[in-house]
């Protein structure tokens, strides 16, 4: 027998990343990646959502200052290991965009091996933001 109600749907979802300054931080994803609808809380931000084409991205202010000194960013303990990774529609276009507002390209843009085209940034901790094309589109997926 088969439940005729829906199940739950996952709406979206938002990485969330730790920075030392939440203004600095959200000045470069505005600047740099082109994300707006930006909305900070508290008075200085220490936790902000910005999007962009639909999607988020949340920073949270790292306030903890012994935190501050041993927090690493993903690449750094397991290599190739992004802290987000954003599906695009076309990874040389918004890699132009990208690279033509000033946003530090850490690699590519490169075929890989999984089968999609990628490259990827650092924001200012360190983080590597990865934006991939898929060669061979999953279906539901752009």
């Amino acid at each position: 027998m088969t439940d005729p109600s829906p199940h739950p749907q996952l709406l979206a979802q938002a990485p969330v990343l730790m920075c030392k300054d939440v203004q600095a931080a959200v000045d470069f994803w505005r600047d740099k990646v082109g994300f707006g609808n930006i909305r900070t809380f508290f008075d200085p931000p220490s936790f902000a959502i910005l999007e962009r084409d639909g999607l988020s991205i949340m920073l949270a202010l790292l306030d903890d200052p012994e935190a501050l000194r041993t927090y690493k960013p993903h690449w750094k303990l397991r290599d190739m290991t992004a802290q987000c990774y954003f599906w695009v529609s076309d990874a040389d276009a918004l890699h132009a965009e990208l690279k033509a507002r000033g946003a530090p390209i850490d690699f590519g843009p490169c075929d890989q091996p999984w089968n999609c085209r990628e490259f990827g940034i650092q924001d200012l901790e360190q983080h590597d933001i990865v934006f991939g094309q898929d060669l061979d589109p999953i279906p539901g997926r752009a």
